[in-house]
């Protein structure tokens, strides 16, 4: 089954030419790119505007498999808890990537917790905005998009064994993108102190402490889920360091800093 863009001409642009030049523009930004491959890299999701740039210099300096499993919440409560799109292509202005059948054919033998389910994704847009960054870093990407909103901790973990089980023994690289913005709606200041005790965690590469951290604080990072999930699956694959790409708030494009929200870019290998 394909899935047509839900929310171009809202998130991004939905002429085609625009956004190809607009992503590119974004990726441009990127310093020194990666010298090792990429396990899992976390990326914001909110309108181009606002978090474009640190979506872009992340994802510019990674080195991503040509697979990507992805990763994001569900910001709809549709669906399954741990839904994952089968096959098909997700579709965006201009182009799209593939699903990679094979491997989210592979995922859902391997772990019953995993639920071939569109529903949690037909109106969710933490993914697709990230589709048109990875068709521009490499078109023949194909991708595993799932949306996570199990919320308990055991049952992350025992996904991200199968995940990573899965992934080691496919015979073929992959990476792991999430998809997360961090704190909402906060004054700049109190939204770099509070995503500076989320992201130190995911730095250290400590799932349990960014779960307990989150949850423990209210700390508003949508992500915070599928982030638990990425990085325990990560640490199975053998992830050895973090490191911030890119950090801003939303004040940086609108101005105004009394009620902001943070975007954070991590990358881990």
């Amino acid at each position: 089954m394909d899935r047509p863009p839900v929310v171009a001409g809202q998130f991004y642009t939905a002429d085609p030419r625009a956004l190809g030049l607009e992503v590119a523009s974004y990726l441009a930004l990127a310093e020194e790119p990666e010298s090792a491959p990429t396990l899992l890299a976390m990326v914001p999701h909110a309108g181009y505007v606002f978090s474009g740039p640190v979506a872009g210099r992340t994802l510019g300096e990674a080195r991503l498999a040509p697979l990507v499993v992805l990763l994001g919440p569900n910001h709809t409560g549709l669906g399954q808890p741990l839904a994952v799109w089968p096959s098909g292509r997700w579709a965006v202005p201009g182009g799209g990537l593939e699903v990679d059948a094979e491997l989210a054919s592979a995922l859902l033998r391997a772990e019953p917790r995993l639920a071939a389910d569109t529903s949690a994704h037909q109106r969710e847009h933490s993914l697709e905005v990230l589709v048109p960054f990875l068709e521009r870093k490499d078109p023949r990407t194909t991708i595993v998009p799932v949306a996570v909103a199990e919320h308990r901790y055991a049952e992350l973990e025992a996904v991200a064994a199968s995940l990573a089980g899965v992934l080691g023994a496919l015979g073929r690289p992959a990476s792991l993108v999430v998809s997360s913005d961090m704190s909402h709606f906060l004054p700049d200041s109190q939204a770099r102190r509070v995503d500076a005790r989320a992201l130190e965690p995911v730095l250290a590469l400590d799932p349990r402490g960014l779960y307990d951290t989150v949850r423990s604080q209210g700390i508003s990072m949508c992500g915070v889920l599928p982030m638990t999930l990425g990085l325990l699956a990560a640490r199975a694959l053998g992830a050895t360091s973090a490191r911030l790409a890119a950090y801003a708030t939303s004040a940086a494009a609108s101005g105004d800093a009394s009620r902001v929200v943070g975007y954070a870019g991590v990358l881990v290998r």
